[in-house]
């Protein structure tokens, strides 16, 4: 089994600036492409960015420029630098990775539990 455990959301004004982490433990063998997707109040839930083992990036066209995610594959942990955060920002964030638990058993799609990130006009 795989936990996801995010950190770094909360409320800030517009302009403003947050880093959201997640850190992956458990029966981890490999772990493939991690991401951040978010969901609005009454939305349906959205990539936000997702980066792959390589480090290559892709971004939802509303972040382009403003969100950058990283990753450190020694540690198993994702981050999303959330930069000039607009109002319409504000959502849960949920931390995804898609991981093999073995070298023959996967890959499985995991999430966290979700971060708020509230950003206020």
């Amino acid at each position: 089994q795989v936990q996801l455990v995010e950190s770094g959301g909360g409320l800030v004004q517009a302009g403003g600036s947050l880093r959201l982490s997640c850190a992956a433990s458990g029966s981890i063998f490999r772990i493939n492409a991690m991401g951040w997707y978010r969901q609005a109040l009454g939305k349906q839930r959205e990539l936000v960015a997702v980066i792959t083992s390589g480090g290559s990036a892709n971004y939802a066209d509303s972040v382009k420029g403003r969100f950058t995610i990283s990753r450190d594959n020694a540690k198993n942990t994702v981050h999303l630098q959330m930069n000039s955060l607009k109002p319409e920002d504000t959502a849960v964030y949920y931390c995804n990775l898609e991981a093999y638990t073995s070298w023959i058993s996967g890959p499985y799609n995991y999430w966290g539990q979700g971060t708020q990130v509230t950003v206020s006009s």
